[in-house]
């Protein structure tokens, strides 16, 4: 399984977010700019919060195994899979999201004073770290679901599960 890239993350971000800011723009100037919901950074930190505790869970059987404690749980090789490709596909997802709300918030700052864009772009941010939040917790969940080294495969380099 290949590992998550900062360079696909990024190139993800940056494009959303100067498609979302161009198309803020030209929505704003036809109409009205529909507003960023509330909801939004909540559900990123949910599943933030979602992959961090899965990340704690599996590394803590696997410390638990390692040390060879007699009631461990060991981890299901299918089990770790299936959550790093959760927490890639969630990063994938946040990077594009945090690049959408990016645009339509700096969009937005040129609104400040108006109460109501005003509370958009403060959404906006949040929901900006929130998203920041759900890829930092992806890459702890791969880093720990990682193989360890093995010289027979990749020339000794480590490799996601």
């Amino acid at each position: 399984m290949k590992e998550l890239r900062i360079r696909t993350l990024a190139a993800v971000f940056v494009v959303a977010g100067v498609l979302s800011w161009a198309g803020a723009r030209l929505w704003n100037s036809v109409g009205t700019l529909p507003s960023v919901p509330l909801a939004a950074p909540i559900v990123l930190a949910l599943i933030a919060a979602v992959l961090t505790a899965t990340a704690l869970s599996i590394r803590s059987r696997l410390k638990a195994q390692r040390e060879r404690h007699p009631d461990a749980k060991g981890v299901d090789p299918l089990m770790a899979a299936r959550a790093v490709v959760f927490g890639q596909a969630s990063a994938l997802v946040a990077a594009l999201v945090c690049g959408m709300y990016g645009g339509v918030g700096v969009f937005l700052l040129e609104y400040l004073e108006v109460p109501a864009r005003r509370d958009q772009a403060i959404y906006a941010g949040a929901s900006v770290v929130a998203g920041i939040g759900v890829i930092v917790a992806a890459f702890f969940l791969e880093r720990v679901c990682r193989l360890p080294e093995d010289d027979d495969t990749d020339g000794g380099a480590a490799r996601a599960v």
